[in-house]
């Protein structure tokens, strides 16, 4: 049993699609873990100072990861270890042990740094919750390990991928939720807050002892290297720094722009949190898997000088983060307070709370399908080994996102003609605090400038690819708002057959609204003969635990 457990979380898995749907389907599963977990957190402390607390704990950790950990992250290692093990699995061997030592010696002066400097960074970023939470700093350190073991984590994930064992990288995000969960719920009463960053730190080391059985089955796991050959080591860095930045850029913004939540009123920096994550559900399944399965063949296409198959590979992608962002977008955006009450709803987490985190999460909608698309084209650069471009455009638009956060929310405060027509316009004028809307705003719109910037610089070299994917835009497009026109005609109708003051009644309404809704969706799509819903079909028809198994015994690059 246990031997058919592992064969089965060890197979590979060849096709874009195939690749896609599963490291989406596990995506969908972590998802809804993780939307436990927001729901136990908000169950537990609604949008209030001790959830700000462990939101901005959270914030240096992450910026670690974001910026050293992304030094030997998926995208880096991916095309070195591919051209190192297609001359021998001995030299692939010796270049994973030389990055290893080189990044194990990196992340733990910085983890070491910033646990000393911990008091003084919470006191810089977050002087009101600093003073008003002491753990703030103890949580904030204890999430130190996060970090450091997803480190190690991103690092031989770049093994299994190569390798195409997909399932392997598709579930470790599980284990990391199962962990956070873990500690809300079982070390919380024992710890207080720091139950929850010991449950972080927990879920970090299960995300990465998923990996381990294979690297070390397959006999690539590093050994530190006391001599070590910094020539091949120094492309590696040298192509990395520029990706660390720009990975890292929108983890800078988003710590600006909580920065400034945590000035506002208790339960800001909540809001923003729980509504970022609820709309980040869209980018997990979608943008992260297609753009995660699609980075090897684009480096092999590339690589090889196949440039049509490389532009048709893109174009393939990006019809189908298209077809599947634009509906979710929609609905998010028809369907926010439902969504957010029937998944938040619950404890401490009251109505106002509902209102306003949904009001956010309709914000952030609105630039759903510019994040997806995103992660295609900053790996297409990759891919082509170019770094400099997506770097200077990813911090054009973290930059903007600070700006507009900080002069947003002193326009919203100042002008109270703008502060009405916002709070009117997503139905929270009665309710306080809604100057921390401003902040999914600055986001969304930077977001969206990110993508047209990318667009337009990669229409230049591919004149090719804007002319199909535009027609499947429109086309999905229109057909989205069709769909959401008859969601909200629905959801009228259903408020007078199911009981709103449930949570099981919002939830009926809101799943009958948008049951509707994506029906209506799928019958315009097959009115038009949509390309992209026929491959679907086609897919899943297929059925992907049909596809190829292949022994630990004989590894294959594909």
């Amino acid at each position: 049993m246990v031997k058919k457990l592992f064969s089965f979380i060890n197979r590979e898995i060849n096709g874009l699609h195939e690749a896609a749907y599963l490291l989406g389907f596990f995506a969908l599963l972590s998802q809804v873990l993780a939307l436990f977990r927001d729901r136990l957190l908000a169950n537990y402390f609604g949008a209030t100072s001790s959830l700000d607390v462990y939101y901005a704990a959270f914030r240096v950790p992450d910026l670690i990861f974001a910026s050293v950990a992304s030094l030997v992250s998926i995208s880096v290692l991916i095309p070195f270890l591919v051209e190192r093990l297609d001359k021998s699995k001995e030299e692939g061997k010796e270049f994973i042990s030389e990055v290893f030592t080189i990044f194990l010696f990196v992340i733990l002066v910085v983890v070491a740094l910033a646990f000393v400097l911990m008091p003084e960074l919470m006191s810089w970023f977050f002087p009101t919750l600093s003073v008003n939470h002491p753990e703030l700093v103890l949580m904030a350190r204890i999430m130190l390990l996060s970090p450091l073991f997803l480190g190690f984590s991103n690092f031989f994930a770049s093994i299994t991928q190569v390798y195409n064992r997909f399932f392997i990288y598709a579930i470790s995000p599980l284990l990391y939720n199962l962990g956070i969960i873990f500690g809300i719920v079982v070390l919380r009463p024992i710890f207080g807050l720091a139950g929850l960053a010991y449950g972080v730190a927990i879920g970090a080391v299960m995300h990465m002892a998923i990996q381990l059985p294979f690297v070390i089955k397959q006999g690539m796991f590093p050994i530190l290297k006391l001599k070590i050959a910094f020539s091949s080591v120094r492309r590696v860095v040298l192509l990395s720094l520029p990706r660390t930045i720009t990975a890292s850029s929108n983890e800078i913004a988003e710590f600006f722009l909580i920065a400034i939540a945590s000035t506002l009123a208790f339960g800001s920096v909540s809001v923003f949190n729980l509504s970022f994550n609820l709309q980040s559900v869209s980018l997990s399944i979608i943008g992260v898997s297609y753009s995660l399965a699609a980075f090897p063949v684009l480096t092999r296409h590339f690589t090889s000088g196949r440039r049509a198959e490389f532009i048709a590979q893109m174009i393939d992608s990006a019809r189908h983060i298209i077809f599947w962002s634009v509906p979710l977008s929609i609905l998010f955006i028809v369907l926010r307070a439902q969504i957010v009450r029937t998944i938040l709803g619950s404890g401490h987490f009251n109505w106002s709370d509902t209102r306003l985190t949904a009001a956010a999460l309709a914000i952030f909608s609105v630039s759903l399908v510019c994040q997806n698309l995103l992660l295609l084209f900053v790996r297409s650069y990759y891919s082509r080994g170019h770094t400099k471009r997506p770097l200077v455009i990813n911090a054009i638009s973290a930059i903007l996102m600070v700006v507009l956060g900080y002069g947003l929310t002193q326009f919203f405060a100042s002008h109270q003609m703008f502060a009405d027509f916002v709070a009117s316009l997503l139905r929270v004028s009665d309710i306080s605090g809604t100057v921390a809307l401003m902040l999914p705003l600055a986001f969304s719109i930077g977001a969206i400038v990110n993508l047209v910037i990318h667009w337009l610089d990669f229409s230049k070299e591919y004149r090719e690819f804007s002319a199909p994917v535009l027609i499947v835009l429109y086309q999905t497009f229109a057909s989205a708002v069709l769909m959401g026109g008859v969601a909200y005609l629905l959801l009228g109708v259903f408020s007078r057959i199911f009981d709103l003051n449930t949570v099981f009644g919002v939830f009926l309404q809101g799943f009958g609204a948008g049951l509707g809704g994506i029906l209506t969706y799928v019958i315009i799509l097959r009115l038009l003969k949509s390309r992209e819903l026929g491959e679907v079909w086609r897919t899943l028809h297929h059925k992907i635990w049909k596809t190829k198994l292949v022994s630990l015994e004989q590894p294959e690059l594909s």
